[in-house]
């Protein structure tokens, strides 16, 4: 997953200033905005046993957690590409697999949330058996596994194949210039693929099976409907990272005056978007969260 191509630029499409500073303080105000508001829902979850106790809201708030970790990667990967463009190898690997890792978490979550949602509707009386607190932080333990798994070889590929000065030159803080291997490309190429495939499958599964199992059922069960149905557009976007790669290279050639704003446009759009959807699907929709949130924000303003 390319998550440093959708927000830099190459040395030869630089902005003018004062377009770096707008795009910069656009990045800026977006991600402390998101920051802040996971933060409140991650305060209220520490606060409230009753959250404590719901595989469905230890899913979310390890979602929340992961997309703050992952928007604050990325932003400073963004900002690091208009203050000192090159960085050293070592320090640009470490940004670089933190921002990997939560990015190969978010649709892995996201798919689990959606089998939870499964579970307790069309599955009720099984629930409590088989969504127990235990099992779903061992599932949290195996989705931090499987991306370690997808993500690790490249650095180890790299530390194989690379000369100690390569890793204190300076770069362009990419995927591509720290674990430059064209096999691995391949390899996430291909690892992508199947990837996209598995979880588009889950989501889609469990958005029918849900679907069908609303057509005579109450309020709850729709609402669980229409939650998948996000979670479904969520992933689209979380996904549209697969493709950053290939679509920039077409950007470049069809709209080569274009192709900065195209690649800021696309980091919106890819890695922050997705980011703000997750407050929506619990923070507003979620009666029990929305209901402590709005105290905790009555508080904050009576303070």
């Amino acid at each position: 997953m390319n998550v440093s191509s959708a927000n830099v630029t190459s040395t030869s499409y630089r902005d003018s200033p004062s377009k770096a500073v707008i795009k910069n303080v656009i990045v800026v105000a977006l991600g402390i905005s998101i920051i802040y508001i996971n933060s409140s829902l991650i305060h209220i979850f520490r606060k409230h046993q009753i959250f404590y106790t719901k595989p469905r809201y230890i899913l979310f708030i390890h979602l929340v957690i992961n997309d703050m970790i992952q928007l604050t990667m990325t932003a400073i990967l963004f900002l690091l590409s208009y203050i000192v463009n090159k960085i050293n190898v070592s320090s640009c690997c470490v940004l670089i697999l933190i921002a990997l890792f939560t990015t190969e978490n978010t649709p892995l979550n996201l798919a689990c949330m959606a089998v939870e949602r499964y579970i307790a509707i069309c599955v009720p009386l099984r629930h409590t058996q088989i969504c127990t607190i235990k099992r779903t932080l061992v599932l949290i333990a195996l989705i931090w596994l499987r991306s370690l798994c997808s993500v690790l070889p490249d650095l180890f590929v790299t530390l194989a194949t690379e000369s100690l000065s390569f890793f204190k030159s300076q770069v362009f803080c990419l995927r591509e210039t720290v674990f430059p291997n064209h096999h691995l490309t391949k390899k996430r190429d291909y690892s992508h693929i199947v990837y996209l495939i598995i979880i588009s499958l889950t989501i889609a599964y469990t958005y029918f099976r849900i679907m069908f199992t609303a057509k005579a059922a109450d309020k709850d069960t729709k609402k669980a409907r229409n939650t998948i149905l996000l979670h479904g557009v969520q992933l689209v976007l979380c996904m549209g990272a697969y493709v950053t790669s290939a679509l920039s290279n077409a950007v470049r050639q069809w709209f080569p005056k274009s192709f900065a704003d195209s690649l800021f446009a696309g980091y919106i759009i890819v890695q922050i978007l997705p980011r703000s959807i997750s407050p929506i699907i619990y923070g507003l929709r979620d009666s029990t969260l929305r209901r402590y949130l709005r105290k905790h924000f009555v508080c904050l303003r009576s303070t």
